[in-house]
């Protein structure tokens, strides 16, 4: 009756190379961020008026409430992230963890609409946190299995672009329905969300499962190519490795043979089902360090790198900018022009319009590498948060410059979300690089890679409310806006040094390239 769904023996599924299409996966894989980012964002322009209804709480403590409540969302998603991370590179397929998050997301919305005690509330946005963890550690990990590391950055914009159209439809559609329709009909729009997710998800087939019936190509993991890349793009990454041996060896290198046969062996395909193979460890170090480095899992591998660090940090600060606001951001325009909360959710128009770029930035990033378009992002973002200083009286052109200063931090941090999410993807490939194949496991990294992102991701969702929300209300509006603005510049630094590798040795690789050109 079903055999539509998933197929039998050797009758396929139905519209089999739709549903395993890249196309439809992108767009299951974005929906599901969409779905999971809609329902964090609907309650936001709610709070200032829901928790004095619904929780009793005092006009006083509400500000301290509100981050409070925010950064419990990201509290549950950072401790679910690194197990749902491990888990999901543990098995082949990626759907059915994504339909055990979904209904774990249901069973939190549940909660959420039905709740009316803080205590009650808080376990449900803590529950949704760690929902969340699935579409965002799995989707992530099975977008890149689909499009390969080449094409990651493109689809990186695509779900980038919807993780900013939740952002800016959650807290609008939410503000607007609830003074229109009341508490309820808020949640009935996520309901019939989450319905919709449900559904493609089920219609969903990944790619390494329909080659059961169709001679579609390999699924690119990073086992293959030692990163994620085929055996032709992986000879032509080995060739310049070797070039750099090579010139190695014009200066008189006495192990550039040595690498280059290491390259060549490295280049040689493990079966799937290899063993990991251990971490090859200086002769000098301790025998029991020997032992304990030689099984350390790949996310600790991953931890290793200086350029995967800077991801990290990157997405961290930029989730942190881009939260803040959802803490301050309603009540300080309730406050200072008194809108009501169609107008809290409207306010958050201008921030996130610009998010319809981000695939634009995605190719680009693909084309030209993340490291120059997630620095400029930060540099952009730094200057216009501080001068949110000026707005501060109930005046047309206060609003006009509200709306134009957030604008253009959306912008900047637009500029940055898609470069430093494709990023991570890059640095595990390069990670891979030049190792044995089945370095990561069988099944890669990806999934614990993009854990790594979702720490990052709920690490912001529980600093950036937190940081702003406290602020104001212990110092005002101009000392929160100043904070975050020396935050984006001073982000910029490592993004820009380590953000695509380090610029230190890629100069002086250069360098080397240049001096032994002109030798010869």
């Amino acid at each position: 009756m079903f055999s539509w769904i998933s197929g039998s023996g050797s009758t396929p599924p139905l519209f089999l190379e739709f549903r395993s299409s890249k196309t439809f996966i992108i767009v299951t894989v974005s929906t599901a961020i969409f779905t999971d980012i809609f329902v964090y964002g609907i309650i936001v322009p709610l709070l200032p008026f829901a928790l004095k209804s619904r929780a009793g709480i005092a006009p006083d403590v509400t500000q301290k409430w509100i981050s409070i409540f925010l950064a419990v969302y990201g509290a549950g998603l950072l401790v679910a992230a690194p197990l749902c991370g491990w888990f999901a590179d543990k098995i082949s397929s990626r759907r059915g963890p994504m339909l055990l998050g979904l209904a774990g997301l249901l069973g939190s919305t549940v909660i959420l609409c039905l709740g009316r005690s803080i205590a009650v509330l808080a376990i449900g946005r803590a529950l949704q946190g760690i929902t969340a963890a699935v579409p965002w550690v799995v989707g992530l990990a099975l977008l890149v299995d689909t499009v390969g590391p080449e094409g990651v950055g493109v689809a990186m914009g695509y779900v980038g672009l919807s993780m900013s159209m939740a952002m800016l439809l959650a807290p609008l559609l939410g503000g607007v329905v609830f003074a229109k329709a009341g508490y309820y009909a808020v949640f009935a729009m996520a309901f019939g969300l989450i319905i919709l997710d449900i559904f493609l998800r089920l219609v969903m087939i990944e790619k390494k499962m329909a080659v059961k019936w169709l001679p579609v190509e390999p699924v690119k993991t990073d086992q293959e190519g030692l990163g994620g890349k085929t055996d032709e793009t992986h000879q032509a990454g080995l060739d310049i490795e070797m070039d750099e041996v090579r010139q190695a060896d014009t200066k008189g290198a006495s192990d550039g043979k040595t690498a280059v046969n290491e390259l060549r062996e490295n280049a040689v395909s493990a079966p799937d089902d290899a063993p990991i193979p251990p971490v090859i460890v200086p002769d000098h170090v301790p025998e029991i360090v020997k032992h304990w480095t030689a099984h350390l899992p790949p996310v600790v591998r991953l931890l290793s790198s200086r350029r995967v660090l800077s991801a990290i940090f990157g997405c961290t600060i930029q989730a942190t900018l881009y939260t803040s606001f959802d803490s301050i951001l309603p009540l300080y325009v309730r406050d200072t022009f008194h809108f009501n909360s169609i107008g809290a959710g409207l306010i958050f128009l201008p921030l996130v319009i610009s998010s319809f770029l981000g695939p634009v930035f995605g190719h680009l990033s693909d084309k030209h590498g993340p490291r120059w378009y997630a620095t400029a992002g930060f540099i952009l973002a730094g200057p216009c948060l501080i001068l949110l200083r000026l707005v501060y009286k109930d005046t047309l052109n206060q609003k006009v410059l509200l709306c134009a200063l957030l604008a253009l931090t959306g912008t900047g941090l637009t500029m940055t979300l898609t470069p430093m999410m494709a990023e991570i993807a890059y640095a595990v490939e390069a990670k891979g690089r030049n190792r044995p194949a089945g370095y990561f496991g069988k099944n890669g990294a990806y999934a614990q890679a993009y854990s790594l992102f979702n720490v990052a991701w709920a690490g912001g969702f529980l600093i950036g409310p937190l940081l702003a929300g406290l602020t104001v209300q212990a110092s005002g509006w101009p000392t929160s806006t100043l904070i975050l603005g020396c935050i984006s510049f001073a982000t910029a630094i490592p993004v820009a040094i380590w953000t695509g590798g380090s610029i230190f040795k890629k100069r002086k690789l250069q360098r080397d390239a240049a001096r032994a050109l002109h030798e010869e």
